[in-house]
């Protein structure tokens, strides 16, 4: 039989962060810590997909939280159907060793059709009248309504936008408290998102990420007891580590004014066109994958963005296959933006012509990640406050409304925590931690995560002492988490290899 197992992804969660958190640094002192590798790029949706696979994005296929989906000509970007996702899940490799093995998934990302025994994730009830309002799927679905009947609904607007805070990590936690309580499954893994908010809205070296930290810890004491209580493994890990930055960097801007995005008007507004654009990027925080349409454009377009002021990096087919990252999803060019800097996905060039989304919290629609949610518009904020009062008072008389509270270029400005790139020191980058001391070891590589968990479970032999398994013959070999290569200013045009297993290009 299997031991239990209760997996945390504290994201956010760095060594410097961990100072602050005495009831985690316990699990630690019970067990191990170890340096946690990342992948490029280091966001949610890749690295979530890494540790459940033991694989990289070529493999897996998320090479972001969202990408240009060719064959319908849209860009679309936090999708949650399973399927989206390549590979042996770590639950499937478990049930070959042990049939009957038992997952709950509470608000891990692709949730809604794996193959688990309970999901829970937020999902919107959307009306058919455009009203939006908190809620979350579950299945089996009698289990949504023994949540939201103890714990209240969902809270959705806390677990994004400008009220993002503590309730929504405080909700999932006890979420996963009843189902451990009642369940008991054999595997639970556990998203809680709190630590992204201040730091992306002050950025890590703010007293308020400090302080974030120590709620955070507050909320995870009871869920901790709770994995205690029923003898199981606790693993917390974490996906990257959000670094400061001061610079927005408008790539999509530049691609317009040089004649190769194109956008189309409607009411007044301006869209982009994938259709017709020549090239366009989908910015995700501190990596933008760019689209070209015809390969003879990428040569010209990789020098474009390769002078463009804030990104560091712009990998060609060659770099991405470094990385770990050549997959069809993935673009013709994957920019990396410098250590202070983040991509928008801003490609309007007056802000009276921006679409009315722009300035909502609407993460389905934009062609691309928006920061400037989790703030009311700097620009105005009292302005802004007053229009969501408005707002919220037409909700609640079942109006439609629109929360248009979010800013435009203040609002970038605004940002003050990014991540994507791999991280150039440890201190600031993932950290794994573990109860079960038997397991030790130094690092971890993210690829190795799902061998691991495995391992804990007691399904799978930990390896033999100083054996190497070499890679598979068509394997990629990441760079190191914390090994960045030197910035390449110009379009690559030298094919760049990788090396032995832990080296950098």
């Amino acid at each position: 039989m299997s031991r239990r197992l209760v997996v945390l992804d504290v994201v956010g969660l760095t060594p410097r962060l961990l100072a602050h958190m005495p009831r985690l640094r316990a699990v630690a002192d019970a067990g191990f810590r170890a340096e946690l590798g990342t992948v490029l790029p280091a966001l949610t949706c890749p690295v979530q997909s890494t540790f459940l696979t033991g694989a990289l994005p070529t493999g897996h296929g998320i090479v972001g939280n969202g990408w240009y989906f060719r064959d319908l000509g849209e860009v679309l970007l936090w999708r949650q159907h399973h399927a989206l996702v390549g590979g042996e899940k770590l639950w499937q490799a478990a049930r070959r060793a042990q049939p009957g093995f038992t997952v709950a998934n509470v608000c891990w990302w692709y949730a809604m059709g794996a193959d688990v025994d309970w999901t829970v994730t937020p999902r919107p009830v959307y009306r058919a009248d455009g009203r939006k309002e908190p809620d979350c799927y579950t299945d089996p679905p009698e289990l949504h309504d023994d949540l939201t009947d103890r714990l209240g609904t969902f809270p959705l607007f806390s677990y994004w936008g400008p009220g993002a805070g503590l309730a929504s990590s405080t909700w999932i936690c006890r979420a996963a408290e009843r189902i451990l309580a009642e369940q008991s499954p054999d595997l639970t893994l556990v998203y809680v998102p709190h630590l992204d908010y201040d730091l992306q809205r002050h950025g890590p070296s703010s007293p308020r990420a400090a302080a974030a930290a120590a709620e955070l810890d507050g909320v995870l004491g009871p869920l901790l007891d709770a994995a205690r209580a029923r003898d199981a493994t606790v693993v917390v890990l974490s996906e990257y580590g959000i670094t400061d930055v001061s610079r927005p960097v408008d790539v999509n801007r530049l691609l317009r004014a040089e004649g190769l995005l194109r956008v189309h008007t409607q009411a007044g507004m301006e869209y982009l066109d994938p259709w017709t654009s020549r090239a366009f990027a989908v910015a995700d925080h501190q990596v933008a994958h760019v689209y070209v349409r015809d390969p003879a454009d990428v040569p010209a377009v990789a020098a474009l963005c390769a002078g463009l002021p804030g990104v560091a990096e712009v990998l060609d087919a060659d770099g991405r296959a470094a990385y770990g990252l050549d997959h069809p999803r993935a673009g013709e060019l994957v920019l990396v933006a410098e250590p202070d800097a983040w991509f928008t996905y801003y490609y309007w060039l007056d802000d009276d012509r921006a679409p009315d989304f722009a300035r909502l919290v609407e993460i389905h629609r934009k062609p691309g990640y928006d920061p400037a949610e989790l703030f009311f518009d700097p620009a105005a904020p009292g302005a802004a406050k007053r229009r969501a009062a408005v707002a919220l008072a037409r909700k609640k008389l079942g109006m439609r409304y629109l929360m248009s509270v979010v800013g435009l270029d203040a609002g970038a400005r605004a940002v003050r925590g990014s991540h994507g790139r791999l991280p150039a020191d440890p201190a600031d980058g993932p950290v794994l931690l573990c109860s079960d001391p038997s397991a030790a070891r130094d690092r971890v590589a993210a690829t190795e995560v799902k061998a691991l968990l495995l391992e804990l479970t007691g399904l799978a032999p930990p390896p033999a002492p100083d054996t190497v398994v070499p890679p598979a013959a068509d394997a990629v070999v990441p760079p190191a988490a914390d090994a960045v290569p030197p910035p390449r200013r110009a379009a690559p045009s030298t094919p760049t290899s990788a090396g032995r297993p832990g080296e950098a290009p």
